[in-house]
């Protein structure tokens, strides 16, 4: 890496290192320099919540959609009293949106516990217990693949190319008697 040497705000010189798409303090194109100031803002312990879309990535769409049409529907000839299916409407939709705000100020925040510690774990494990296995298995089994590829084209290599050598004089004619 070679670079260009420059004075910061306090006097001191720095050798700024110089790669293809320029200084990496000072970006020469324009989307770089703005992924570069979007990841000084975007921080995901101090990001804000969203109170209007709960599920922005659309977790739960085809899951808890359930409206009282989706459950409870009378086919044409076959109709309650006007009032009687309003009022069941009205009860589905008020019991359903209460009991799920009862249930969740109940056991929202111990759930949410229990999950965030579940993920810490996954997440401890996958980073430090299961991807250095699979990379130490990597390179253990590359060792041995080495080895496995010298042995089959020591031994097979030269018996399979024998065996095609005296199959391939070998010539079959079809025909067809009338």
């Amino acid at each position: 890496m070679s670079g260009t040497k420059y004075v910061d705000s306090e006097g001191f010189l720095y050798t700024a290192p110089v790669r293809e798409q320029g200084n990496i303090y000072k970006p020469n194109n324009k989307m770089m320099a703005d992924e570069l100031s979007e990841k000084a803002v975007h921080d995901v312990h101090t990001k804000e919540i969203d109170l209007v879309n709960r599920d922005p990535k659309h977790l739960n769409d085809d899951v808890v959609k359930i409206d009282f049409e989706d459950v409870i529907a009378e086919p044409e000839g076959t109709h309650s009293f006007d009032g009687i299916w309003k009022a069941s409407f009205t009860t589905f939709t008020v019991t359903k949106y209460w009991f799920y705000r009862l249930l969740s100020a109940i056991f929202g925040i111990p759930m949410a516990l229990i999950w965030g510690i579940y993920f810490a774990i996954l997440s401890f494990l996958h980073i430090w217990a299961v991807v250095p296995c699979i990379r130490s298995y990597l390179i253990e089994i590359q060792c041995i693949s080495r080895v496995y590829s010298i042995c089959i084209h020591t031994f097979c290599d030269p018996l399979f190319e024998a065996i095609g050598k005296m199959f391939s004089s070998i010539r079959f004619t079809v025909r067809k008697e009338i």
